[in-house]
């Protein structure tokens, strides 16, 4: 059924397909599993009617043989029922078997692996009693399934007329037959009308599937604001992320700004680059970078030094060099070990003579 709003133009996410399928909606055919079931029920008796028919003779022995002598009791009663359900039991639990089997892959196949407990859950829009009369008067879908049960109802019902009226010159001679050939004929005869049936069965139950797989897809599927809307919540509100960057900048100085004063010195460019190192031989065989900054916080970086006695010193091509190749928490690369013991002397002799 195409879709009724006509803004939902956009195929359904995967979020969308997996919250449908967390609730037990998944796109399935109602009538191929018939016809894959009826097919396999046909197969199992196919291969297993010597099985089937030798159980059966065996009862109808014990009737004619042993059951004209049997005398009704409570305790021959009660016998009697267990042998029966017993045999009973060996004919159809392997063809019980292999209808269920034959049922889980055909789902299976279709929806894949799913297992979910809200679509056992009580729904009540079933108490909408305009919205049922919609759905059952105006609905396409209403329709669509109608036309599927007809064509199927026309399979199953045509099939019987089509094989008796090409065996139809074969039954006369059945007169003569004994009831052995008799009994082969019927079962040749459903077998070929069951074959008969099946063939538009399961060409109904595969355009059914391609049909229902369409109708789901077109159900889910979502507006463009609702796909924007779920891509932000995925991706994160760029108006958010810009927020969470600041705010982590604004940590990252912080944390920077505690870290000046403990710094040996202060390279800058003057105006536009800061880089403030410290040098502990017991903590790292080179100086390491513990605040870095540009424009603003490079002049922040600068106030903090000043006001902890950090020196401060002007080299432009060292400033720059460290400010795009070193990050915070890391060793200046061993190029720079030069320029940087060279401020790093002048520094110590200046401390040493004041």
């Amino acid at each position: 059924m195409p879709q009724s709003d006509p803004s939902r133009t956009e195929d359904p996410t995967k979020k969308q397909l997996d919250k449908a399928r967390d609730e037990g909606n998944v796109p399935k055919s109602q009538e191929l599993p018939k016809a894959v079931i009826t097919l396999v029920g046909l197969v199992t008796i196919y291969y297993l009617v010597g099985y089937i028919s030798g159980h059966i003779k065996w009862i109808f022995s014990w009737v004619f043989e042993e059951g004209i002598t049997f005398r009704a009791s409570p305790v021959n009663v009660m016998e009697l029922f267990l042998m029966l359900v017993k045999r009973l039991a060996w004919i159809l639990l392997p063809v019980m078997f292999f209808l269920a089997l034959a049922a889980f892959l055909v789902q299976r196949l279709q929806v894949g692996p799913l297992w979910t407990t809200k679509a056992l859950q009580p729904k009540f829009n079933f108490l909408n009693l305009a919205g049922g009369l919609q759905k059952i008067f105006i609905s396409p879908k209403v329709f669509i399934n109608l036309g599927k049960n007809v064509l199927m109802a026309f399979a199953v019902g045509i099939a019987p007329y089509i094989v008796l009226k090409q065996e139809a010159a074969n039954i006369l001679p059945l007169f003569y037959a004994s009831p052995e050939g008799i009994a082969i004929f019927i079962l040749k005869l459903a077998y070929k009308m069951v074959i008969y049936a099946l063939i538009p069965m399961i060409i109904i139950g595969l355009a059914d599937l391609v049909y229902a797989r369409w109708d789901y897809n077109e159900q889910l599927k979502m507006t463009k604001d609702e796909v924007k809307d779920e891509r932000k919540q995925m991706e994160g509100d760029p108006q958010v992320k810009s927020q969470q960057r600041q705010k982590m900048m604004e940590s990252m100085a912080q944390r920077m700004m505690e870290d000046v004063p403990k710094a040996d010195v202060v390279i800058t460019n003057p105006t536009h680059y800061a880089v403030a190192l410290q040098y502990d031989a017991f903590k790292a065989p080179a100086p390491i970078v513990v605040a870095k900054g540009v424009d603003a916080l490079a002049l922040r970086i600068k106030e903090v030094a000043q006001e902890n006695n950090v020196p401060i010193r002007e080299n432009k091509p060292l400033a720059q060099a460290l400010y795009k190749q070193v990050e915070i928490g890391e060793m200046i690369p061993e190029e720079m070990y030069q320029a940087v013991a060279a401020i790093l002397a002048k520094i110590r002799n200046t401390r040493r003579h004041g």
